[in-house]
């Protein structure tokens, strides 16, 4: 599939980026691998001064990446300055950090001096979803390149002009050239890079089945793999929510960037004594949301990023109504150009819908109403995914013991599931494996060497 930008507001074609051929992949992948040796054997301070310089390229391009972030997949543009705002943070955290993080660890043993050392596996590809087309790809780059890694970014198809932005604002930041590559390849080329003696690694931000055979790949080559996978996180309201407080967390939760993240409140499971009132909450909020122009400042929902996801979200619910679940708002596509559909809360969702049992990408909440604390625990753990979870509760000891249980990767107590480059992120189950982010997530591709000295 060619590279091409289709305006998801609009539904309007930009001209298409045309896929390299294999001559073009292959001087890129040797580029890459000379280039390796002198940025590994770069001294971490060199590495961190170029790191804070890419916070500050992104900072002063800010405007320009979001406007290509908004016209890519439609992202609200105030959310997708937040978005280039959290990479610049990302790459100052790591920059701060990083020498902290792979410091040699002194180990007493029955050497005179044994050491752990982190050093560089070499490169590592990186293979990209369009939701959040600059953060994904920042928060596998920045540790990545601060432990002395090239990268390789082969991101999703309708992204092109973000894609080939990353490359240029980490050049500008003062990298050495080659140090960081994206590859304008179709999907079929992936295991071929995988697979290729140039390539020690590998990561993989998207879905399930596209993890699986990433996963089989490296497995077969015997090569590192990191997966984040789909999600279909819980929103857990216990009796005593303070719904001042989580209704709007719920809207954002579900609603930001359109439903489209992995780590969205998807199965909204909550406590009969308060669902009544939660429901009305919940739509009253979601019926104040606005529909508009991505780039105006002023409109709250966003359209979806193409319009095949659209329609696949459409049959989910179809499907989710006619087993039982009630529309209380929206439930179908928007009239008129673009990939547009309706917010929408569907209520009375049990086990066996769509809505229930399949991750929702896109704006639609599942209401699934339970007796009490203890069927909560056990439907938010009866799900295929385990990436992230949040409970809502008055009393913050019973939330986090509640939290403790929940079978995912990210728990969260009376606040909204979300990354920071400070915390672990990753999942569980079918959610995938591995960590990005903090010391965790910098040491997934490092080789943890044991040195030991008589």
């Amino acid at each position: 599939m060619a590279y091409q930008t289709i305006n998801p507001a609009t539904g309007e074609a930009g001209e298409p980026f045309p896929n390299w051929d294999a001559a073009q992949l292959d001087a890129a992948l040797g580029a890459v691998a000379a280039a390796h040796p002198a940025w590994a054997a770069t001294p971490m301070a060199e590495r961190s001064s170029l790191m804070r310089r890419l916070a500050g390229v992104l900072r002063a391009r800010r405007d320009e990446l979001a406007a290509l972030i908004t016209l890519e997949m439609g992202k609200l543009i105030l959310e997708a300055r937040a978005e280039v705002e959290k990479c610049a943070l990302g790459c100052d955290y790591y920059a701060e950090h990083a020498p902290r993080f792979l410091a040699d660890e002194a180990i007493a043993s029955d050497a005179g001096n044994s050491v752990v050392a982190y050093q560089p596996l070499g490169t590592v590809l990186a293979v990209m979803p369009w939701n959040f087309p600059l953060w994904q790809v920042f928060r596998f780059a920045a540790p990545a390149l601060m432990a002395g890694n090239c990268g390789l970014l082969k991101h999703a198809s309708n992204v092109p002009r973000c894609a080939l932005a990353i490359e240029s604002v980490i050049r500008e930041a003062g990298f050495p050239e080659h140090v960081f590559r994206t590859l304008m390849i179709d999907a079929r080329d992936v295991a071929g890079v995988i697979r290729d003696p140039r390539v020690h690694a590998v990561t993989l931000t998207g879905s399930e089945a596209a993890g699986r055979q990433v996963a089989a790949t490296a497995g077969e080559a015997l090569k590192k793999s990191v997966l984040e996978l789909g999600g279909s996180d819980a929103f857990v309201v216990l009796e005593d929510a303070d719904l001042d407080l989580t209704v709007p967390q719920a809207l954002s939760s579900r609603f930001l960037n359109s439903g489209q993240s992995c780590i969205a409140a998807k199965r909204f499971i909550v406590v009969d004594a308060v669902a009544d009132e939660f429901v009305e909450r919940f739509r009253d909020a979601v019926a104040a949301l606005r529909p508009g122009d991505p780039r105006d400042e002023a409109t709250t929902f966003a359209p979806m990023a193409r319009t095949d996801l659209r329609d696949e979200l459409h049959r989910q619910v179809l499907d989710s109504i006619e087993a039982g679940a009630q529309v209380v708002i929206g439930g179908a596509p928007m009239d008129g150009p673009g990939a547009w559909y309706q917010a929408t809360i569907l209520d009375r969702v049990t086990p066996g819908m769509p809505a229930c049992d399949e991750e929702l990408f896109g704006p639609v909440a599942a209401v699934i109403r339970v007796r009490d604390e203890a069927e909560a625990l056990a439907l938010a753990n009866a799900s295929r995914f385990g990436l992230g979870g949040s409970v809502w509760s008055a009393d913050s000891v019973r939330g986090e013991r509640f939290a403790r249980q929940m079978q995912c990767g990210v728990a969260f107590v009376n606040g909204m599931v979300k990354s920071d480059p400070r915390l672990p992120f990753g999942g569980i189950k079918v959610s995938g494996y591995g960590r990005e982010l903090s010391q965790h997530g910098i040491r997934e591709f490092v080789n943890i060497k044991t040195l030991w000295v008589r």
